[in-house]
């Protein structure tokens, strides 16, 4: 999301210009959650495009009509008329993400390999499954993962333990421990674009010892030429954007001695900084 109340003093301050245009002048990914509840309207998407750059990249979510609702079957004049409508914003997004219900189990992996051959081809996709068999380690997850590396298809990765490690004792955290997927993180790539999805502990400094794995395993990637994208959640988003940035300091530390691709990022609103790196925030 790039539209938050709470957000006006961190990111938007008194500026005037659209807020996607200022959340573009900071961060350099975004992800699109609206897709997938509904094709947003054309206007929408070109004012989309007005307001950012060609080296921001949205990740689009699928929309539930066809992830959810047709389970990926007969879903060629959805997705023809999705992706007319998203046209405007083709080379603009980096990652088209396909999420999957949990009822989305281990026989139903011959849709998804159908789905695959249907999809507009040359553009980047990420699967998000949410079926324990998928996190066992054994041959349903094996086989999602052969098919995923067939199709040079990322699978997303959902690290949840921050947020089912706070107490359930707010509204927010409540919420987030009945909609997210408490599973194993397995961080795997099986294709170019790693997706890494990290739902922050409420308060902040307990987020940093779980971090910690993703300070190893994002340079490694980075490393093998890779292009990871990471996302940063918290349970109600209020202190997403500073999470984020403080999260991505620390991985500019951990990389200072070996890159310096890595772009420093300031969210005080009188900071007009376009962010340029390999590794997208």
């Amino acid at each position: 999301m790039w539209s938050q109340n709470q957000w006006q003093q961190t990111i938007y301050g008194n500026s005037q210009v659209h807020r996607l245009a200022r959340y573009a002048e900071i961060f350099n990914t975004v992800e699109g959650n609206t897709t997938f509840y509904a094709t947003p309207s054309l206007r929408n998407v070109q004012n989309w495009y007005a307001a950012t750059h060609d080296e921001f990249k949205f990740t689009f979510k699928l929309p539930k009509h066809i992830t959810h609702e047709l389970q990926l079957q007969h879903a060629g004049p959805a997705l023809q008329q999705f992706f007319t409508v998203m046209e405007p914003l083709i080379n603009r997004t980096g990652i088209w993400k396909i999420q999957l219900p949990a009822s989305f189990g281990p026989q139903s992996l011959p849709q998804l390999a159908q789905f695959l051959t249907q999809v507009p081809q040359g553009l980047t996709y990420g699967v998000e499954v949410r079926n324990s068999a998928f996190f066992a380690k054994g041959e349903a997850e094996q086989a999602l993962n052969r098919l995923l590396i067939d199709h040079h298809c990322n699978r997303i990765i959902m690290d949840t333990r921050p947020v089912f490690a706070a107490p359930p004792t707010t509204a927010a955290v409540i919420d987030a421990h009945q909609e997210k997927p408490k599973v194993p993180v397995h961080a795997i790539a099986t294709a170019n674009n790693p997706v890494v999805r990290f739902i922050g502990h409420p308060q902040a400094e307990e987020n940093v010892h779980f971090f910690q794995n993703w300070l190893k395993q994002l340079p490694l990637w980075i490393a093998q030429n890779k292009q990871p994208y990471l996302f940063i959640h918290t349970p109600d988003n209020h202190y997403a954007p500073q999470l984020a940035v403080d999260l991505y300091r620390l991985l500019q530390q951990q990389m200072a001695q070996s890159t310096s691709a890595l772009t420093d990022i300031n969210l005080l609103p009188q900071q007009h900084t376009t962010i340029q790196m390999d590794f997208d925030l």
